[in-house]
């Protein structure tokens, strides 16, 4: 996949060590699936609170109608507290980050890797870096290069093989890469948004598709 200088990094760029490589910068402001994923697990929290609560109330002799009400009521106020602090909470982390969540991608036939970037490291250092190790400049990657390129806040790789089921969300770019026991999340720019959902689906042998 040949690419200019401008598109390094911003594009999904195959780079010398045969793996594809690209940088996402998440605008938290426009693109609220982050949230969303929390509003998810919250949801989650409350479902499996519910179904607990009925089994006790169940075997205690308690589950009338009178407090399955209760139960409704409280289900709701609970939810509104939460949905109110998730978004308070998303916005100040959001603050903090600069309104940005910055995301390497690493990916090949057996692995794709979320890495998420430090606010100190700026979009175009990770650019820089890329350019150098897709071999689009001269000499070999630096210190400093390979420096920037292993920074991060967080990383989460999955394993193509093991995947279960693929999602995608042209609107967001996101495509959500979920294990049995993790949910990774893949973004990518429109112009190569079909070519790494059509890799992703070509290697997640075990994946649903939707």
């Amino acid at each position: 996949m040949g690419r200019k200088n401008e598109d390094i990094g911003n594009r999904v760029t195959l780079c010398q060590d045969g793996k594809y490589r690209w940088v996402y910068e998440v605008n938290m402001l426009t693109n609220y699936s982050i949230l969303f994923d929390v509003w998810k697990v919250f949801g989650i929290t409350i479902v499996i609170l519910i179904i607990l609560f009925s089994i006790i109330f169940l075997f205690t002799g308690e589950l009338t109608i009178d407090t399955i009400i209760g139960m409704g009521k409280g289900t709701v106020c609970a939810a509104g507290v939460l949905s109110v602090l998730s978004v308070i909470g998303y916005l100040f982390y959001a603050a903090i980050s600069g309104w940005k969540y910055v995301v390497l991608f690493i990916m090949d036939e057996k692995e794709v890797t979320h890495q998420q970037m430090p606010r100190s490291v700026k979009k175009g250092q990770i650019i820089g870096a890329l350019t150098v190790l897709a071999g689009l400049a001269s000499g070999r990657p630096g210190v400093v290069g390979a420096g920037i390129l292993s920074q991060s806040r967080s990383s989460m790789t999955s394993t193509l093989a093991n995947v279960q089921r693929l999602i995608p969300s042209r609107r967001m770019n996101l495509i959500k890469v979920n294990q049995t026991l993790s949910k990774n999340r893949v973004y990518v720019c429109d112009e190569d948004f079909d070519f790494v959902y059509d890799f992703l689906c070509e290697h997640c042998v075990k994946a649903k598709k939707s």
